[in-house]
């Protein structure tokens, strides 16, 4: 889990655990604060922080959090495929003490970079600092493999989702991943537009330069 909105997190959350007790949440930062709070005195038993499983330290700014080879992996990882259970569960154990996992869920949303740039007194390094990077990579990765993760990308999809999994045995169906998935890719697809559009229309000597506070 890795959301900057965090709306509707308490009850997607309580929804996985009422489907299995023993779900496992892997998150970092303000998210991680929250799944914590949410899960209460016991939440040790269903919660790992993201630095914790990787064996890797954030970043000063949380610049570096999540892109690793374990969320990755986690992320990516072919279910059934021999080379890549080896892979999780061999080489990735080296360097904490958690082996990798296959995720089954991925909940994510992102920088509100659309907001920040339609403030008037943003200036293009405050727009730069605002560009989500590991939040857009775990995303796709989830979407291209939505045979084996759910992609949550909205608070919206959190009360369908659960219900789905109460009524399908803690499970949801190929059709409903592969939804979530186009979903998720569009909204990437937007995401990254928004950026790209936002600094092609700027003015390096007028936009840029002025705001750079660099060596």
């Amino acid at each position: 889990m890795s959301v900057f909105d965090k709306a509707g997190l308490e009850d997607l959350i309580k929804g996985i655990c009422g489907a299995n007790p023993a779900a496992k949440f892997y998150s970092t930062g303000g998210t991680g604060k929250k799944i914590i709070e949410i899960l209460g005195p016991d939440a040790g038993k269903n919660y790992v922080s993201v630095e914790e499983f990787t064996g890797a330290p954030e970043m000063e700014g949380g610049l570096v959090k999540t892109l690793h080879p374990k969320i990755h992996a986690g992320l990516l990882a072919e279910r059934g495929n021999p080379a890549h259970e080896e892979y999780l569960y061999k080489t990735l154990a080296q360097g904490s003490g958690y082996a990798g996992v296959y995720f089954d869920i991925f909940v994510g949303n992102l920088y509100p970079f659309t907001s920040v740039i339609a403030k008037e007194d943003t200036t293009s390094e405050t727009a730069r600092v605002n560009i989500d990077i590991g939040g857009p990579a775990m995303t796709m990765a989830s979407a291209k493999n939505w045979h084996s993760v759910a992609v949550l990308t909205s608070s919206g999809q959190y009360a369908g989702f659960v219900e789905a999994l109460r009524n399908n045995g803690g499970s949801i169906s190929l059709e409903q991943r592969f939804s979530l998935a186009v979903q998720a890719m569009k909204t990437i697809g937007e995401y990254r537009s928004a950026i790209g559009n936002y600094f092609a229309k700027l003015d390096f000597n007028r936009d840029v330069k002025p705001f750079l506070n660099i060596g």
